[in-house]
């Protein structure tokens, strides 16, 4: 460690600390002296303990505890209060500014506790350099390079999201910039192990009524094991609070990335099919490691094989062959040129197809067992309906939530019930397989391209004939009543817009003027701020948890904003694809 001499109370100047490691071999970071006023307390204790310099308080220990460096941190600085108030008395303590500070005491560790205390505006670099660079960073180098980034970042910014009037006044761009730099700055890598609980029968499928109480604690059955460790390249909801992956959540994370990094995307979603099971399940929650659970109630930390998500992932391939698609037309070449570093994946065509050949297998197996482990049951019920197995039903219910939908407190049929079919569900099962029907078009499968269309079009038919309520003019979901037939449970919001969030509905539906009727009336779904998820009208309206209760959520309000616009364009005999 460079610096003044480390008897002193402080170093003066710049600090400097070295280290090796294997993966990065010599380096150095560089904490500056940085500029700013230092408080000057006039206490007796500022003579033991300048202000006007940097404190640097070293230690050691063991590496599967560098996570919890917080809490060192905490009980150290205790440790110097409780020295510090007794010595000057109660009646003459120290202020703030000297209380909360820590020893003076530099040395070899793997922990450096570096502090600066300053009163007004302030600045200072943390400059990391490696011993390999030519010539080390400096403060001026990086004062440059900030500005560069930032002109660029907005430029770019401008050329790709390209906003229109009346969000190009100067507080929404920043906003949205803002937004975005975010979202890419929540991109992380995460590495450890993960609570899962496959001590569940493969044959118990919930079919039993009260079957939310029969859980594997319920039975004694408790038996999550620490799996992996696993890695996974990631965005996440919230850096301070959510530090972890989320499997729906990621699918709405990438849509803006992908227009802005396409390769990082692909790489994000190849790192998210890299967990399956040999059985394709994907756990919905990536909760990797003792640093992440420690971020979560021990109630939500295991994991189970029979539980789903909304399968959003598939959507942003769709827009990746949607990408591809545009490469036929020479201005979209001409801008990749510009931008290829990238968008290797979409400017190479064969690139794209390896890509997508090595992940074809993978999604063939999370889509065959989002059909086993979720299928609903149509037959014992006797219900009519065009196909006998296109019926889905979330698993992980309880009669408050279901977590596994992403739609957590939504209201639904009470009690649960096994016979339960989920609107939302087929929903993205019907997104799913025109995804995937489309990926096997694109690989030449042509086999496995009109399964897919069989299955799609009988996911279509199922919608109408198992979920549209004539009386209520709106799709719901189903149970079984009393007297052991089918029955519709109606709570109008986002449920009832998923066929046509998903894209399942045609522009020469008859259902859809009856859509677009519950979108557009205030006293439904419309507000001046999006769509409400539940309609205003429904007696669960911001009631209990008030979660998926009429708050409006932006990623279902985007997709209801697509399909507008898509069918928009399909009445007015426009062609448009559809980009989730």
């Amino acid at each position: 460690m460079d610096g003044v001499d480390e008897n002193e109370p402080g170093f003066q100047g710049d600090v400097v600390l070295k280290g090796h490691t294997p993966e990065l071999g010599d380096f150095q970071v560089k904490v500056t002296e940085g500029t700013g006023d230092h408080p000057q307390t006039g206490h007796p204790s500022y003579e033991e303990k300048p202000l006007d310099r940097t404190l640097v308080h070293s230690g050691q220990v063991p590496d599967d505890a560098l996570w919890q460096i917080k809490a060192v941190l905490f009980a150290h600085m205790k440790g110097q209060i409780d020295q510090l108030i007794p010595k000057y008395g109660e009646e003459n303590p120290p202020p703030p500014a000297q209380v909360y500070t820590i020893q003076h005491l530099p040395s070899r560790g793997n922990i450096h506790l570096v502090q600066k205390v300053f009163e007004g505006p302030f600045e200072f670099d943390v400059i990391f350099s490696s011993g390999s660079a030519p010539t080390k960073i400096t403060s001026e180098d990086l004062t440059t390079q900030i500005g560069s980034v930032t002109s660029a970042f907005a430029t770019r910014f401008a050329s790709i999201f390209k906003p229109q009037t009346p969000f190009i006044k100067e507080r929404y761009e920043e906003f949205s910039k803002s937004l975005f730099s975010n979202l890419i700055g929540g991109i992380g890598y995460f590495y450890g192990d993960s609570r899962v609980d496959r001590s569940y029968d493969p044959a118990y499928e919930e079919d039993n009524e009260g079957f939310w109480e029969d859980t594997a604690e319920a039975r004694g059955r408790n038996q999550a094991e620490l799996e992996g460790p696993s890695e996974l390249f990631t965005a996440i909801p919230s850096r301070p609070f959510f530090p972890r992956g989320f499997l729906w959540d990621e699918g709405f994370h990438l849509l803006p990335v992908i227009d802005w990094d396409a390769d990082l995307t692909l790489d994000i979603i190849k790192s998210w099919f890299t967990l399956m099971d040999e059985d394709g399940w994907i756990g919905r929650e990536q909760i990797l490691g003792a640093e992440a659970r420690s971020k979560v109630p021990e109630e939500f930390q295991v994991q189970y094989p029979h539980y789903a998500n909304p399968p959003t992932l598939f959507m942003v391939i769709a827009s990746f062959l949607d990408k591809l698609d545009a490469q036929k037309s020479d201005s979209s070449s001409e801008k990749l040129q510009h931008e290829k570093s990238y968008f290797v994946q979409v400017a190479n065509r064969e690139a794209a197809l390896q890509y997508l050949r090595k992940l074809y297998p993978l999604l063939k197996r999370q889509y065959f067992w989002f059909r086993k482990t979720q299928a609903g049951d149509i037959k014992s019920y006797d219900r009519e309906a065009f196909s006998t197995k296109e019926g889905y039903r979330w698993r992980g219910r309880t009669p408050q939530h279901i977590l596994t939908s992403g739609l957590d407190d939504y209201p639904r049929a009470q009690p649960p019930h096994p016979g339960e079919l989920h609107l939302d569900l087929i929903s993205w099962m019907g997104m799913m397989t025109r995804a995937i029907k489309r990926i096997a078009i694109y690989l030449g499968e042509d086999d496995d391209a009109n399964e897919f269309a069989k299955y799609d079009e009988a996911i279509v038919r199922n919608i109408d004939d198992l979920h549209w309520s004539d009386k209520t003019k709106t799709y719901c979901d189903a149970t079984i009543d009393d007297y052991e037939e089918h029955s519709l449970v109606c709570h109008k919001g986002y449920i009832s817009l998923f066929p046509f969030l998903t894209g399942l509905v045609d522009k020469d539906s008859k259902k859809l003027g009856a859509i677009l009727d519950l979108i557009e009336d205030e006293e439904e779904l419309w507000s001046p701020y999006g769509l409400r998820s539940l309609s205003k009208s429904d007696e669960f309206y911001h009631t209990a948890e008030d979660y998926w209760r009429g708050p409006v959520w932006l990623p279902i309000n985007y997709l209801a904003v697509v399909q507008l616009l898509v069918s928009h364009f399909q009445n007015h005999h426009m062609a448009l694809r559809i980009v989730y």
